[in-house]
C-alpha cells in the first residue's frame, strides 16, 4: 500500500477538488467539516480518479484532513478527528 505522501504526489488533483469543495462548505456556513462528506462530493462532482483505480481512495481521507487544516490554519478544528498513534514499521 502506497504511503499518503505517494499517494498525493502521484494525484494532485484529488486535493484541488478537495479544498474546493472544503471552502464552498465554509462559505456556505458550515461550522464543521466531514472529509468522507467532502470525498462524497468530489466523487459525485468529478471525474477525478486516482491512479490505483479508486476513483478516490477511502484510506486516505483524514490524511487529506489533516493536510488542508494544515495548509490552512484559519481552519484549525473543523474536522473531528481520532488520534493517530504513531506506530514505527
Amino acid at each position: 500500500m502506497k504511503t499518503f505522501k505517494q499517494y498525493h504526489q502521484e494525484n494532485p488533483l484529488i486535493y484541488q477538488e478537495y479544498k474546493k469543495v472544503a471552502y464552498n462548505l465554509i462559505n456556505r456556513g458550515y461550522k464543521r467539516l466531514s472529509s468522507k462528506f467532502i470525498f462524497e462530493i468530489v466523487r459525485y462532482n468529478t471525474n477525478v480518479s486516482g491512479n490505483d483505480g479508486f476513483k478516490i481512495n477511502n484510506i486516505y481521507t483524514a490524511d487529506y484532513a489533516r493536510m488542508f487544516e494544515h495548509d490552512h490554519p484559519q481552519f484549525l478544528g473543523y474536522f473531528s478527528k481520532r488520534l493517530v498513534k504513531f506506530k514505527e514499521v
